[in-house]
C-alpha cells in the first residue's frame, strides 16, 4: 500500500479497512463513461476483496482496463474514510474462498446467504491490488 496522503498511517488506514462494514465503491472507466458501483469488500492479503458476477458490466470493464477508482468511507458525520486507485485482477477461481466470508462480514440473513451462494458458479472475485491511498478524517473538525 502507498500512501499518497491524508492523516492516517498504514496500521490505521488498514484496521479502518478491517473494522468498518460499508461498501466500497469502485470507479470504472468505459468507452462514454465511468461507473461508479457499491459492493461488498474485506481488506486481506493487502488487498480489497470483493465478489460479483462473472458477467457484470464491472467484471467486462475491470477485464478491459484494471485500472479503478475507490472509495471506503460513511455517509454519517463525522466523515472519515479511504479512497484511492488500485489495480484490479478478476479471480474466478477464488469467488468460492471470498463470497463466504463477504457473506459472514456482512452477516447476511440465511435466505439471502442461501441465494448468492446458489450463484457461486457465476460468481467471481475481484481483488484491487497495488493501492494508492489517501485517508480522511474530519472527526476534529466536526466535535
Amino acid at each position: 500500500m502507498e500512501i499518497a496522503s491524508g492523516p492516517w498511517g498504514t496500521s490505521q488506514i488498514e484496521a479502518f479497512l478491517v473494522d468498518i462494514v460499508i461498501p466500497i465503491r469502485i470507479a470504472s472507466a468505459g468507452r462514454t463513461s465511468p461507473l461508479v458501483q457499491s459492493l461488498w469488500f474485506l481488506y486481506d492479503e493487502d488487498a480489497l476483496w470483493c465478489c460479483t458476477r462473472a458477467d457484470a458490466v464491472l467484471t467486462r470493464r475491470l477485464t478491459s482496463d484494471a485500472r479503478c477508482g475507490f472509495e471506503v468511507s460513511g455517509d454519517q458525520p463525522p466523515y472519515r474514510g479511504v479512497r484511492g486507485a488500485a489495480r484490479a485482477e478478476i479471480l474466478p477461481d477464488r469467488a468460492a474462498d471470498m463470497l463466504p466470508r463477504l457473506i459472514e462480514r456482512y452477516d447476511a440473513p440465511g435466505s439471502l446467504a442461501d441465494w448468492l451462494m446458489s450463484r457461486l458458479d457465476h460468481e467471481v472475485a475481484i481483488r484491487l491490488h497495488s493501492l494508492r491511498v489517501t485517508s480522511f478524517d474530519f472527526t476534529q473538525r466536526m466535535a
